[in-house]
């Protein structure tokens, strides 16, 4: 799970404060909006872009939430769920060595220069996994939208306050 922060000083985090009521509702649904778009670019990306789809597990487990407490907003996209290769692909790593035998079969079926091998288990020796972000490499896409639109929403409710719009 991924969580992005505005930090400032003092000063800013008084002014987000004491921000009015229609510029809180304007963040409110455009941070709903920008997380759901956030969730599409993701599940596009595992679409065959970052990753090949084998079962839809990963991409089916990519989800999206607003959170609030008192005046703070937040959206994040995460992967819930059972999906155990979701952090090894998102950052890389390395697998021990290990023993892959059948779950729901007698034994495990795989080709190996153009020939059909069976076995009973096979002794893995480890991996090292690169890294193939679609998190954080999506984040990072969408930053300079993700900023601009809430820019745009402030200005546009403070500009509707002000009578102007």
């Amino acid at each position: 799970m991924f969580n992005v922060a505005l930090v400032g000083d003092r000063e800013l985090v008084a002014r987000f404060t004491a921000m009015p009521a229609a510029v809180r509702a304007a963040l409110d649904t455009k941070v709903q909006s920008l997380a759901l778009e956030l969730q599409k670019l993701v599940v596009f990306k595992l679409t065959g872009r970052v990753l090949n789809v084998r079962s839809g597990a990963l991409r089916r487990s990519i989800q999206q939430e607003v959170q609030r407490i008192g005046t703070a907003i937040w959206g994040k996209v995460f992967s819930s769920g059972d999906v155990k290769y979701a952090g090894i692909h998102e950052f890389g790593g390395t697998t021990p060595p290990h023993i892959i035998e059948p779950k729901k079969a007698d034994a495990l079926r795989f080709v190996i220069g153009g020939r059909v091998v069976f076995a009973k288990r096979v002794n893995h020796p480890g991996s090292k996994m690169p890294e193939r972000s679609f998190l954080r490499s999506s984040l990072k896409d969408s930053a300079p939208n993700i900023s601009r639109e809430l820019k745009e929403a402030v200005v546009g409710a403070l500009m509707q306050q002000a009578g102007m719009a």
